[in-house]
């Protein structure tokens, strides 16, 4: 009986217990707290945790990171031969590697998105493209700290502010890193509300933040339409590697505005991005475990990661400026802190600084025309960056 005993507790999880898996359970717990408790991002935060949880729990074998990350850079196929080794984190997870699970995020964005705003002021295009500032920014710090052209390239998308695009970009260029980065990415874009305020308060004057802007046109269908086919072609045409996100997000939006194909449109923008969102989540979590979390790169990246939010803000104010100079004030600066592509979260804090100065300012609308851009933006940088460092 004390042998069974022994050999049980031998056995058990408890007994094979060691620091660092400890300390990730701990921080897992915090983060489901925070998704929970705090409402940050808990959509995706959640699983994540969740998924953190799972798999740093000792000898529960459903997450083998050697299987993806390894000196090929590939997926090692051959521990499928016997599904003894292979964990279910480690199925789920295909999705991840192969770019399945961001770019059908991407197609749900897409069903969700109207890019009316954006058309009827192309303009905006100008800001969605100043937010990507952050990304070059952080890229140029990221290569001085010492990470290579690849790894720097993947820290330096959080500045995106796109948790699917991060994911993407991260899993052909620096797998390894992708735990500190997915995590990075998306808890700054929970903490827009927090991180945004200061910095457009202090690049704006309270004069410029009571600007009332005109109703923007009406839109016909047929633009909105034609819109995500022209979009798609172009960019494609000029960086091929740009096509499967762009892509996605594309057909999601035409699902949507083509009023023929309600039923993809619906199901894409709900069951499949919840289903997609749910095993995205997960997976990712999973790969923080304590022997590559706990690092000090971990704590640069996160470090890097605000830096490159912070300065994709201040590049999307900074545009804003000089169209509210050429414009002669008519367009009010706020909304060029909604050029990074925090859908349609960085819109609404623009609307609320707004109203703030001038209780009867509604920028909502007009600040989805950046917000929207700085999806198209982020897309085109992960495109740009693969098709420079992705060997």
């Amino acid at each position: 009986m004390i042998d069974a005993l022994i050999k049980i507790w031998e056995s058990s999880g408890l007994a094979n217990m060691d620091i660092r898996s400890g300390i990730m359970l701990i921080v897992a717990c915090f983060l489901i707290y925070l998704a929970i408790g705090k409402k940050f991002e808990p959509l995706l935060l959640l699983p994540i945790a969740f998924g953190m949880l799972l798999s740093n729990l000792p000898l529960a074998d459903l997450y083998h990171p050697d299987i993806f990350i390894n000196d090929t850079g590939h997926i090692d196929w051959s521990y499928f031969s016997t599904m003894e080794s292979v964990g279910l984190l480690d199925l789920i997870y295909i999705g991840v590697k192969t770019s399945i699970f961001p770019c059908l995020i991407f197609m749900g964005v897409g069903a969700m998105t109207d890019f009316g705003p954006l058309i009827a002021r192309p303009s905006s295009l100008f800001m969605g493209a100043g937010a990507q500032f952050g990304i070059s920014f952080a890229f140029v710090i990221a290569s001085v700290l010492g990470f290579t052209a690849s790894e720097a390239a993947s820290i330096a998308i959080i500045g995106g502010a796109d948790g699917p695009t991060a994911i993407y970009l991260t899993t052909h260029l620096a797998p390894h890193l992708l735990p500190a980065i997915a995590i990075a990415a998306y808890s700054y874009m929970a903490l827009i509300p927090a991180i945004q305020p200061p910095i457009m308060k202090l690049l704006t004057t309270k004069k410029q933040r009571a600007i009332k802007m005109e109703q923007v046109r009406s839109v016909s269908k047929i633009e909105k339409i034609c819109f995500p086919i022209i979009v798609v072609a172009v960019c494609a045409l000029l960086i091929p590697s740009v096509a499967p996100l762009l892509g996605m997000l594309m057909l999601g939006n035409l699902f949507k505005e083509s009023g023929v194909t309600d039923r993809l449109s619906d199901t894409a923008s709900n069951a499949l991005c919840n289903i997609v969102t749910i095993c995205l989540g997960t997976t990712v979590g999973a790969t923080a475990r304590g022997e590559t979390f706990l690092t000090w790169e971990t704590l640069k990246i996160v470090l890097l990661g605000i830096i490159a939010f912070a300065f994709s803000t201040v590049g999307g104010l900074l545009i804003a400026q000089i169209m509210y100079f050429l414009s002669g004030g008519k367009i009010n600066p706020l909304i060029g802190s909604a050029g990074v592509s925090a859908v349609p979260m960085a819109a609404r804090v623009s609307n609320t600084e707004g109203k703030k100065a001038n209780p009867s300012n509604f920028l909502l609308m007009h600040a989805m025309g950046p917000n929207v851009a700085g999806v198209i933006g982020s897309a085109v940088a992960a495109g740009a960056l693969l098709s420079l460092f992705g060997g």
